[in-house]
């Protein structure tokens, strides 16, 4: 019996598993990679959405996982500027600021200037800034500058003891859409993807792997043969190595819970605030679906992969209260609408707090007398594309790899325009379609970009589900993006589901299962 062979075989359908597969499709490989829920449907969809150095991580000497992002910023801005876009942060400074010795930065400074013990000084946060400015080679992006917070709009609602604070730059991401977009441009390099799909089992042999799959919605089973394995199973990582592979491993994971909560806008500007708590965290408050302030993240350890992460309502408190020490008008759990919580499966290094654990990803290649298998250790989404190129030369060590990296500056599918280009792009697409208010046109261009004149240049728009939803948009997600349920539509293809209600979406998926099944 002939089998299907490929050369790579991908478990994982989160950012670094749809990367890779990108990558790899574009030098020519042959790739299918399966993921058994929806794309994103973990880690990839509950990150605080951001582009970012990691601004925190100098604190911990992360000086090359720091660069490395920073620049990544800007080529990735390049890249999809439709569902990426800069954001200036905006940093309140302390008169005094406790330091609790939460860092290696602050243990340092204990130990050579212990009159400073319990305060974290102004000109530590400006030299942050200024390494943050120059590290990366910044072009598009504006520099660091400061604010006096007592006449600017940044300062308005925030108490009135922050006198002063550091604005400097990062970027907004769409996180969910940027894995199904490299889905989307993996399949169109020649990739297969495959959602809903359960690889049950990875045997190896000495030249090639065995994978069976099964089908979440059949059951049918049937065997992959790969010539190597991606094990990109986010915080399943440890698991398929054991579990799904029989592979043994001292390598492993630290799950760490990372929450957030979603309030009605809590300022008008359309700036993020960038919080430092007394306990050595940090938050951000960030405008969110235009008419909403996004709030996080948590770092907490989680015991269990297979346990869905939530935000707890100690969660909940600890961030109300921490925002509360920034905002002028406190902040109550009654005001929250939506939470979400993702666990962030980070390279297990030892450190002694979640928030301590490093950000950057570690690849690791086991032979073991057979074919090979790369696993995928943490990593960030901001560097999720060099992620993907650092695989692939480890991958050339045993595929016939020739094709330089070359996803540098390519643009994602809807993409192909300029950074400053989104405004010409709603003005042009509210004259093809009159019918779409600044609103609907705006959402449009950000989720799809250029495809937009594809979703709508169709003679019926079908439905109108609510919240700008309509048929003809639906079916093209169903026909190009892979989105099975009204889930898959409203929490990750768009963030919709904070509009509609729980009686729309039951009629949004009805009419989706009618379709699917005619």
């Amino acid at each position: 019996m002939k089998h299907e062979l490929v050369d790579l075989f991908v478990i994982g359908g989160g950012i670094n598993g749809c990367g890779i597969a990108r990558d790899a499709a574009g030098r020519g490989l042959t790739v299918t990679l399966a993921e058994r829920g929806d794309l994103a449907q973990a880690t990839s969809s509950a990150s605080t959405k951001l582009f970012h150095g990691g601004l925190r991580y100098l604190e911990y000497f992360e000086v090359r996982l720091v660069r490395e992002a920073l620049i990544e910023r800007e080529t990735l801005l390049r890249a999809m500027p439709h569902i990426s876009w800069p954001m200036r942060f905006v940093l309140p400074v302390h008169k005094y600021m406790r330091f609790d010795g939460a860092t290696p930065t602050s243990r340092l400074l204990g130990l050579v200037m212990p009159w400073m013990k319990g305060r974290r000084p102004d000109w530590l946060i400006r030299m942050g800034l200024f390494l943050y400015d120059h590290l990366g080679g910044r072009k598009i992006l504006p520099a660091t500058r400061t604010l006096d917070l007592s006449t600017s709009d940044e300062g308005a609602p925030l108490n009135p003891k922050f006198k002063k604070a550091y604005e400097y730059s990062d970027c907004w991401v769409e996180d969910s859409r940027l894995v199904v977009l490299n889905a989307r441009d993996a399949q169109a390099r020649g990739a297969r993807i495959m959602t809903r799909t359960e690889v049950t089992q990875a045997h190896r042999h000495a030249d090639h792997w065995v994978v069976t799959i099964r089908d979440i919605n059949t059951g049918e089973t049937h065997d992959v043969h790969a010539r190597m394995l991606v094990n990109a199973g986010g915080p399943w990582v440890g698991q398929n190595i054991r579990e799904v592979m029989g592979v043994n491993s001292t390598q492993t994971v630290r799950l760490v819970r990372g929450s957030h909560i979603v309030v009605p806008k809590l300022y008008e500007h359309d700036k993020c605030y960038f919080f430092q708590g007394t306990d050595g965290r940090i938050i951000f408050a960030i405008p969110y679906e235009q008419d909403f302030t996004l709030i996080g993240t948590t770092d907490q350890d989680h015991a269990d992969p297979d346990v869905a992460p939530v935000c707890t309502e100690a969660e909940q408190d600890y961030l109300c209260h921490f925002a509360s020490q920034y905002f002028s008008t406190p902040l109550t759990r009654d005001q929250i609408v939506w939470t979400y919580s993702g666990v962030r499966p980070l390279f297990d290094d030892g450190a002694d707090s979640a928030s301590a654990a490093t950000r950057d990803y570690t690849l690791t290649v086991n032979t073991d007398g057979g074919a090979p298998v790369l696993n995928v250790f943490g990593g960030k989404i901001t560097t999720y594309r060099r992620l993907a190129e650092s695989a692939l030369a480890k991958i050339a060590d045993h595929l016939p790899v020739t094709v330089k990296d070359w996803t540098a500056g390519v643009p994602l599918p809807g993409g192909d325009f300029p950074v400053d280009g989104v405004d010409g792009l709603i003005a042009k697409l509210k004259r093809d379609h009159p019918a779409l208010g600044n609103r609907w046109a705006r959402r449009m261009i950000r989720a799809y970009g250029r495809d937009a004149w594809t979703i709508l240049n169709v003679d019926d728009w079908g439905p109108d589900f609510g919240a700008t939803l309509t048929g003809a948009e639906v079916a093209w997600l169903m026909d190009n993006e892979y989105a099975l349920t009204a889930d898959d539509i409203i929490w990750r293809r768009s963030k919709l589901g904070l509009r509609l209600s729980s009686e729309q979406v039951g009629i949004l998926d009805a009419w989706m299962q009618a379709r699917a099944a005619s």
